[in-house]
């Protein structure tokens, strides 16, 4: 998804409404060029504004924010040849019911609400799993306001995790495939009803997340859920299994 959109660009010079001052507009120009002169299909993006996360993810480096996004159009004709993940590639990992994107932080921010238990990892195929992550950042970012905000927020609940949920093959996988090609997309993670046996898992994922993706994960202790949640989600927004209204409908369901 681009920020700001191919009009607002227009009327912007090229740049969108987005935030960005003039130094880091000119290192987009220079990540551009760089690009097309290596891979000449990158012409046809229309826009580059939202291409700033890349510079971003990499400390404004354009030699490393080049190759990260040469890697990044080389993975989307391979994980996405028709463009887009359809629900009818994904309908065995939707049928578990175990992801919900409705309702926005107090940021404006899309939320995703993932229960943990619902993943069985013996009934995990690795190459539909993949699709699903790519369908649900897809998704998420098509529910991202106009302009301003380009980032997503999440609440795991692990409440019930057990053995049969660990699976770390497909943690690894969901995180190369955010990290890589969604970068600077995940805004915070609030993980609650967090068990012994999800740190199992999580000591042997964290050394693969980046520095700066490491902050973004907040592990909220039971005696303070209610406060951390409500002070980041309006009640309106939250759901009814956390002591809000929202009722949660389904991942396709309408983002309020």
């Amino acid at each position: 998804m681009e920020c700001g959109g191919d009009e607002q660009a227009k009327q912007n010079g090229g740049h969108g409404s987005c935030d960005g001052d003039a130094s880091e507009w000119k290192k987009v120009a220079e990540l551009r060029a760089a690009v097309e002169a290596q891979d000449p299909a990158a012409k046809r993006w229309k826009t580059w504004n939202s291409r700033r996360r890349f510079l971003r993810a990499r400390d404004h480096n354009i030699g490393k924010a080049s190759a990260m996004f040469l890697k990044y159009l080389a993975w989307k004709r391979t994980a996405k040849p028709n463009g887009s993940i359809t629900a009818d590639e994904v309908r065995n990992e939707l049928a578990q019911e175990k992801l919900y994107v409705q309702g926005h932080d107090k940021m404006g921010r899309p939320m995703v609400y993932l229960f943990g238990a619902r993943h069985i990892a013996a009934k995990r195929d690795l190459n539909e799993f993949k699709r699903f992550v790519v369908y649900i950042l897809d998704t998420t970012c098509t529910k991202l306001p106009p302009a301003g905000q380009e980032k997503f927020a999440s609440v795991v609940d692990l409440k019930g995790f057990g053995y049969a949920n660990y699976d770390i093959r497909a943690m690894l996988e969901a995180l190369d495939i955010m990290q890589n090609n969604y970068p600077e997309r995940l805004g915070r993670v609030f993980l609650i009803h967090v068990p012994y046996v999800f740190m199992a898992a999580w000591k042997m994922v964290y050394p693969f997340i980046d520095d700066n993706t490491k902050k973004k994960f907040v592990f909220v202790a039971d005696k303070n859920l209610d406060a951390t949640l409500r002070d980041a989600i309006e009640e309106s927004q939250l759901p009814e299994e956390f002591g809000g209204k929202l009722k949660l409908q389904g991942f396709n369901a309408p983002c309020n």
